[in-house]
């Protein structure tokens, strides 16, 4: 479907045709680079609110600034739509998300403009500084470093930490706070609520105005605007710390807050803020879902609609003939609410994540029991940790991608001290569109070389409950359920919860000549292969390991002394994950099976929909089905 451009956005191939408008133009240019988005992501999909919000700022930044000699870092990356249509991007951006096309996040091999790789968030201010110290080395003073940070990006610690030394620095930085009170969920949190206070001040307001119109006039005093700047600044400190400014108090110049969707005025003040120097920061007030009404009304739920009318605003959803699975977090969702009501110790805890998660159930049914934390996620551990020192039974709840954030914790504040913290691994094996940063490729691995770490994994969403359940029985220490993104395989799912031995693992189905060993729901491909492969008269045996840790070793000995060919199945990575786990326990008990493992390699795998990627992967259903022939000698009939 040919999607065109408006009249002025269709001749915009980079920043220097941007440069070409007047600045009258630029409220047009913004408006169709706005429609541009929408028209795109309606028929094919992707995050929508986030770069909408942001539409004016991004014109504003290419307009000013001198990118991508000027460094412009984005984050979090789902902001940043607009900044890839208006650098020679525009007539593949339908391809965003899709295999092999444009990646849905600033990628540095992607395009030069994309100074930094995004995915995380809370990364920008220390990138940029990064780059602004290492220009300052290099001698490169009129070098520009701009951070955009937003969408709740700001919670995260690490911003905190780059402020912190950004303050000392005496580098060209400039930190843009987009600030529309919203990450993926709404904004929690202190800063918040301090954010507001500033935005909704008179009297800091007052100030503001007086400052900017005064900074209005500095390119006016042309060199003079330096001194202009130091006049004032022991008067606007003294101020600015009496009400107790934050960034100030970093040593960071504080200016705003400003309509973050007023083009010139952004531009304005841009060109102002680039002729001072050392570190400052200027806070941006947008909306998520500027320009499409829907989304601004629920910010939520247009974070990333998927496919929709833009006229009607409908969602377009497929259609099934039966019912279908629920999602793997729905299961988790509802079943910690029904294991939350008969014990009231337990709690939930989530970074930022409740409704992609689906702990925003638990904090609808029991908000004082359930908390999110901001995206935080060294936090949320440790935070648990504290809550299981005096005999609470937390669930932390944290992406698998994003759990590697919290490694340290994990160790040094869980594992050693043997706390039975259960961890909730969501988005674990390949996420599909959101690409390499999301991925939950390394979960196995690491977190089955932490000493006193239970590491399990459901093949279905009964096996899930069953595992939760379990998990809240352990004391022993920490438990690790990882579960995939998107719908598990019973459409009845609300099945009794019944305690699993912790180590176990179970038959699915007996055979001859060759065992499978899966761990977790990719087990539901291994029995599509042993049905294909059953009408050729090939009869594997499927084993469900469900532990990596502990693994079951009565079961091993048993496939060992009975095959002499195995083949283990992951979605996970190959290198120390679970056929590794096999291969071990083979190799330290003497048992001498030919055995071929199927997971992710050493490389770093692309966006894309999920099963492609399996495919990619090599342990897609035909993928196994394939790799049991060849090792069994045999071809497809």
């Amino acid at each position: 479907m040919l999607i065109k451009p408006g009249r002025l956005l269709s001749h915009i191939n980079s920043p220097a045709d941007l440069k070409k408008l007047e600045p009258a133009q630029l409220v047009q240019l913004s408006e169709e680079l706005r429609q541009y988005i929408i028209d795109i992501v309606s028929v094919y999909g992707g995050h929508f609110g986030a770069s909408l919000g942001v539409v004016e700022l991004t014109v504003a930044l290419h307009y000013v600034f001198n990118t991508p000699y000027d460094q412009l870092v984005w984050d979090v990356g789902h902001q940043a739509y607009g900044h890839k249509i208006l650098t020679g991007r525009r007539d593949v951006f339908h391809t965003n998300r899709m295999y092999k096309g444009i990646s849905g996040f600033p990628k540095r091999s992607e395009s030069e403009y994309d100074t930094f790789g995004v995915g995380h968030s809370s990364t920008s201010v220390s990138a940029a500084l990064g780059m602004a110290v290492a220009s300052k080395y290099q001698g490169f003073q009129d070098k520009q470093h701009i951070a955009v940070i937003g969408d709740g990006a700001m919670t995260g610690g690490i911003a905190f930490e780059a402020m912190n030394h950004a303050g000392v620095s005496d580098t060209n930085l400039l930190i843009i706070l987009n600030d529309n009170c919203m990450s993926i969920d709404p904004n929690v949190g202190a800063l918040k609520d301090y954010l507001t206070d500033i935005t909704t001040s008179r009297t800091y307001n007052k100030v503001r105005e007086d400052v900017w119109k005064l900074l209005g006039k500095i390119s006016t005093f042309g060199k003079s605007a330096q001194d202009i700047v130091s006049k004032l600044e022991t008067s606007i400190k003294a101020f600015l710390l009496k009400h107790s400014n934050l960034f100030e108090s970093l040593n960071l110049r504080y200016f705003g807050p400003v309509d973050g969707h007023d083009v010139n005025h952004l531009v304005s003040i841009l060109d102002d803020l680039k002729k001072i120097p050392g570190p400052k920061i200027l806070h941006c007030i947008t909306v998520k879902g500027k320009g499409f009404s829907l989304a601004e009304m629920d910010q939520t739920k247009w974070h990333a609609p998927g496919k929709f009318d833009k006229v009607t605003g409908e969602i377009r959803k497929k259609i099934y003939d039966r019912p279908q699975p629920p999602k793997y977090q729905q299961v988790f969702g509802h079943t910690i609410v029904e294991l939350a009501e008969q014990n009231e110790k337990i709690v939930g805890i989530t970074p930022a994540m409740p409704s992609g998660s689906s702990m925003n159930i638990m904090m609808k049914a029991m908000p004082d029991r359930a908390f999110d934390v901001g995206i935080a996620e060294q936090h949320a551990v440790t935070f648990s940790a504290g809550l299981a020192t005096q005999g609470l039974i937390p669930f932390c709840n944290i992406y698998s991608t994003f759990m590697q954030r919290a490694y340290d914790q994990v160790i040094h504040d869980v594992a050693i001290q043997k706390l039975p913290v259960i961890f909730c691994l969501d988005r674990a094996g390949v996420a599909g569109a959101d690409g390499p940063t999301h991925h939950g490729a390394y979960d196995l691995a690491y977190m089955r070389c932490i000493p006193h770490m239970v590491v399990a994994a459901p093949m279905n969403e009964a096996e899930l409950r069953n595992l939760m359940y379990t998990a809240t029985l352990h004391r022993e220490g920490p438990f690790t359920i990882r579960y995939p993104r998107g719908q598990g395989v019973m459409p009845e799912w609300r099945t009794p919860m019944q305690e699993v031995q912790v180590g176990t693992g179970r038959i699915v189905c007996e055979g001859e000549e060759i065992a499978i060993l899966t761990i977790g729901h990719i087990g539901n491909y291994a029995i599509e292969a042993c049905q294909t492969l059953a009408k050729e008269d090939i009869h594997p045996a499927h084993y469900d390991m469900r532990f990596v840790k502990p693994l079951d070793s009565k079961l091993l000995h048993e496939v060992f002394t009975k095959f002499d060919k195995v083949i283990t199945v992951e979605d996970g990575c190959l290198m120390g994950g679970f056929g590794s786990a096999v291969l071990e326990f083979m190799v330290d008990h003497g048992y001498t099976s030919s055995v071929k493992r199927l997971g992710i390699s050493d490389k770093v795998i692309e966006h894309g929909e999920q099963q492609e990627l399996h495919q990619e992967c090599g342990y897609d259903p035909e993928s196994i089905a394939q790799e049991i022939r060849a090792m069994l000698g045999v071809t497809a009939i």
